[in-house]
């Protein structure tokens, strides 16, 4: 027979209950404290709450904040409340935290559910959108497996997780979960969420789009849109009728939002995407230097481009780009072809041996092998057995079956490309294209590659010669010139499509006269010419020669257009310039840059050199601008063509935009076989011309076809060669009636 228990064992017994249960908040508490204080492993302080790590993709943007690319090792983009459809708002709540605006982090309610739903042996998800941002945030190794260590874990994303809901409001919550979450195939973040699926922005997402999105987030392989759409749909599905059921969505939406395709337009993000893809590889380049030597850090150490969310404005013109980018496709493709026929019958490696082994030995095929530890006979082997590879074509990249050393052979007969523009009063770049194909070719052709000039060079020393007093109608005969060389053979230039007679500057400018500048090389001396270019910021060696007057030195796309500005720009030299600002993730500026205006020389020798190259348009070697492209703004230019036609240039100045054009193959030993096709009238010029086609025809960006300022205080220097001839006869008759 039980004993029964005394009034006082009930009490003492509901005492040693309280105290156990008392005791025991007690000691949770203080377990929960010692987490707070990161006895059981480093929490976030106030300051990281406020300003949380992640991998965020820095953005390059144009001069419209339009983004051109982005570098990232995860393509994360932040974006604000205001971004965000309400679609994507309502589909997360529904599916992920019904409780989301009512609870302070921590769901208990919820939480209680997931013991019971245990014990049953049913799993049931149990963090709240804060505590998986928690995770999100502040846990670089991610969930735990193992289940003591994860228990702990969790109690960790309860501690951040009450502090993130004192600190931010529950929008700014909402924002950070979505801006940090990963959506597979490199989308980090709803932003680059939104493009990488359905190419579009965040704000734009429909209910269904909204629904297949969050959906992903339940297992971003198991219920990946490209990877396994059906389970997708049937997910995005699943969250359209939680919406329903949270009467976020009436039952006549959901009947119409079911029975849509997943309707993707999925485009895979890589670093590669988007616009200027060599000028994105410069700029990165520049910046970390000019961090480097300005000692710009980030909390002690470097700044990581590709994690740490700057944004980095430039002055590139989104649709300048474009445009110059589609230009070069265009007529490239022409080119190529053109190139290939002039070929045809012929060997062009015939006596190129020695040029096939350097591409041989510079391919990252070779460096690999070596890298492996094969031998030089093992290498030959490898490179003269057929392998699978893609290769590049204007059609598109092709798989096919090559021998490696034909790959090499076929790539050096491929025609190369670069070109830039900027407007000549500010210095800013307005557009950059750097290479053919930089998947393929990476090697930036504008900046950080010089080819010899040609040509183009010839202004520079008309330039002198105007400043020393020549008029551009003064007359020259047209005839071999040798000019004496201190401790060198004497320089007797040579001339192809010689115009027999007397010429003008002018004219001889116009049509490229070999001789007349060397004539003008004579009277100045090369000195003079070196140093105006020097000045006009050519920065590769032009060595005081007098070939130099034919462009026999190298120079990069980029100097060239820079020194062709003065022209342009009232003999005042810029340099160009494409950084405007860097800021951090928080929008502080690390960096600007101003240009620094230097007068090269004066306004009316520049201004004359507009009209002269306004006469290599309208009479001379680029007549095609007007005459066969129909492009009939006020532009001045200058064609150039170097030995053999290894490079064809055109240099184009107008008022507003200056542009300079390169084209040939990688090795100047490969060449087209007639100047007819291979000079810079033909290779450059026309895709100068496509893209001042483009230019002009887009009124927003208010390029004007109008003609060159006259300066103020007027011209003295004669350019118009019937005044000029009039004032010769004067002469003459003064002298001869003796005034």
């Amino acid at each position: 027979m039980s004993k029964q228990l005394s009034k006082e064992d009930i009490r003492k017994y509901n005492f040693r209950l309280w105290k156990l249960l008392i005791g025991g908040i007690l000691v949770f508490a203080l377990f929960i404290i010692a987490i707070g204080f990161g006895l059981f492993g480093s929490l976030p302080s106030f300051r990281d709450i406020e300003h949380p790590k992640s991998n965020q993709a820095s953005e390059i943007l144009a001069d419209n904040n339009k983004v051109l690319g982005t570098y990232f090792v995860q393509n994360r983009s932040n974006i604000s409340y205001q971004e965000i459809s309400p679609n994507v708002i309502n589909a997360l709540i529904a599916t992920e935290d019904i409780r989301f605006k009512e609870h302070s982090g921590i769901d208990f309610k919820r939480t209680f559910t997931i013991f019971l739903y245990a014990i049953i042996g049913k799993k049931q998800g149990g963090s709240t959108i804060t505590q998986q941002l928690a995770l999100n945030l502040f846990s670089e190794e991610g969930r735990q497996k193992n289940i003591a260590k994860r228990i702990l874990q969790k109690f960790q994303e309860w501690v951040i997780a009450v502090k993130l809901e004192r600190n931010y409001t529950k929008e700014e919550i909402l924002v950070m979960y979505l801006n940090t979450v990963d959506f597979g195939n490199q989308a980090y973040g709803i932003k680059s969420a939104a493009r990488v699926y359905f190419n579009t922005t965040p704000d734009k997402l429909t209910v269904a789009q909204s629904a297949t999105l969050v959906g992903i987030l339940k297992g971003i392989t198991r219920y990946s849109p490209t990877r396994n759409p059906e389970r997708a749909l049937a997910r995005r599905n699943t969250i359209m009728g939680l919406m329903e059921k949270a009467e976020l969505l009436s039952p006549q939406q959901l009947i119409i939002e079911k029975e849509k395709p997943l309707g993707l337009r999925f485009s895979a993000a890589t670093v590669n995407d988007g616009i200027a893809p060599y000028f994105r590889a410069v700029l990165k380049s520049e910046i970390k230097k000019i961090f480097q030597e300005r000692s710009i850090l980030n909390n002690g150490v470097p700044y990581d481009f590709d994690r740490d969310g700057l944004k980095i404005y430039t002055t590139l013109n989104y649709d300048m780009q474009v445009y110059a980018e589609a230009a070069q496709q265009e007529s490239m493709k022409i080119l190529q072809a053109s190139f290939n026929r002039s070929w045809k019958g012929r060997n062009p490696f015939k006596g190129k041996e020695m040029q096939i082994e350097q591409g041989i030995k510079r391919s990252d095929r070779y460096k690999a092998l070596q890298l492996e530890g094969k031998s030089e006979a093992e290498i030959r082997k490898d490179f003269n057995t057929p392998a699978t590879m893609s290769i590049f074509t204007w059609r598109g990249n092709i798989d096919t079956l090559m021998k490696p050393i034909d790959s090499v052979k076929y790539y050096k007969m491929l025609l190369r490309n670069a070109m830039m523009a900027m407007d000549p009063q500010t210095g800013f770049v307005k557009a950059w294209v750097g290479g053919i194909n930089y998947e393929h070719f990476k090697y930036d052709q504008v900046k950080m590659g010089t080819r010899q000039v040609g040509s183009t060079a010839k202004p520079f020393t008309y330039a002198v010669a105007i400043e020393n007093g020549y008029s551009p109608c003064y007359s020259v005969l047209n005839e071999p010139v040798t000019i004496e060389v201190p401790g060198s053979p004497a320089w007797t230039p040579r001339s192809s499509g010689t115009v027999p007679g007397y010429l003008t500057l002018q004219k001889a400018l116009a049509l490229s006269q070999n001789y007349i500048v060397a004539y003008l090389m004579k009277q100045v001396g090369p000195t003079a010419v070196a140093t105006l270019a020097k000045k006009m910021g050519i920065s590769s060696d032009v060595p005081a020669y007098p070939s130099i007057a034919l462009g026999s030195f190298d120079a990069s796309v980029y100097d060239m257009v820079g020194a062709y500005s003065v022209f342009a720009n009232k003999g005042i030299w810029t340099k160009p310039t494409y950084i405007v600002r860097i800021e951090d993730r928080n929008g502080v500026v690390l960096y600007s840059e101003k240009p620094i205006p230097k007068p090269v020389m004066s306004e009316e020798v520049a201004y004359v050199m507009t009209r002269m190259l306004r006469g290599v348009v309208t009479n001379g070697t680029g007549w095609r601008l007007a005459g066969k492209f129909g492009v009939k703004g006020a532009i001045g230019g200058k064609t150039g063509t170097t030995q053999n036609n290894s490079d064809g240039w055109f240099m184009g100045i107008s008022p507003q935009l200056v542009t300079g054009v390169w084209t040939g193959c990688e090795d100047r030993a490969f060449h087209f076989t007639s100047t007819a096709q291979g000079d810079g009238a033909t290779t450059a010029l026309p895709i100068f011309a496509g893209f001042m086609k483009r230019v002009y025809a887009n009124s927003k960006l208010k390029i004007t076809q109008g003609d060159f300022e006259v300066p103020k205080s007027g011209v003295s220097i004669t350019y118009d060669c019937n005044q000029y001839q009039q004032q010769e006869q004067k002469t003459e008759l003064d002298e001869k009636l003796g005034f």
